[in-house]
């Protein structure tokens, strides 16, 4: 896993590759936007689901913490072990938006997301155990790799995913 000087590189990296990654979507069909295609396991609007699942979770275990809330990981009501069903809670979640508004949803979530990064303190955002929420795995990972993991990687690879399904529905796939 790539890592960072300081959160002005993490940040910076997060609006570059969010950028890469949502302009891939300037030439998908709105009519194409729940196509699946055999060799990609999401659909284009899953994708973005997706994107915009997981930065609201992080977010959202940072704010319940604050709150003095009980954070539960990686959702109420999911285990670990049953992501494919909280991605399926993502995906309905967002079922109904168009194309371009899930485009817009995600710019404005990044937004958000760079935001809350940019609101912690540099110091908690790369000692680990600053966070409970990020405390919470065995890995005791610090909030860098958390807001890596679930924002760059992910666009990096959804964004080759795109690729491919365009590429593959080009071509009649």
């Amino acid at each position: 896993m790539q890592g960072y000087a300081d959160k002005r590189a993490l940040i910076a990296e997060v609006e570059k590759t969010a950028a890469l990654f949502i302009d891939e979507f300037a030439d998908v069909k709105e009519s194409d936007k729940n196509k699946r295609i055999d060799g990609v396991d999401r659909t284009p609007a899953e994708m973005i689901a997706y994107q915009l699942g997981w930065l609201d979770l992080i977010i959202s275990w940072d704010k319940d913490e604050a709150a003095g809330k009980k954070v539960v990981t990686p959702c109420e009501g999911y285990k670990w072990n049953e992501l494919g069903a909280l991605y399926q809670s993502f995906y309905d979640r967002f079922a109904l938006h168009s194309l371009n508004e899930l485009q817009d949803l995600f710019c404005e979530k990044v937004r958000s997301f760079v935001t809350w990064l940019d609101g912690i303190p540099e110091e908690d955002v790369f000692t680990p155990g600053s966070r409970k929420w990020a405390s919470s795995t065995p890995s005791n990972w610090p909030v860098w790799k958390w807001a890596h993991i679930n924002s760059v990687a992910p666009f990096k690879s959804f964004r080759s995913k795109i690729r491919k399904w365009k590429k593959l529905n080009a071509s009649g796939s």
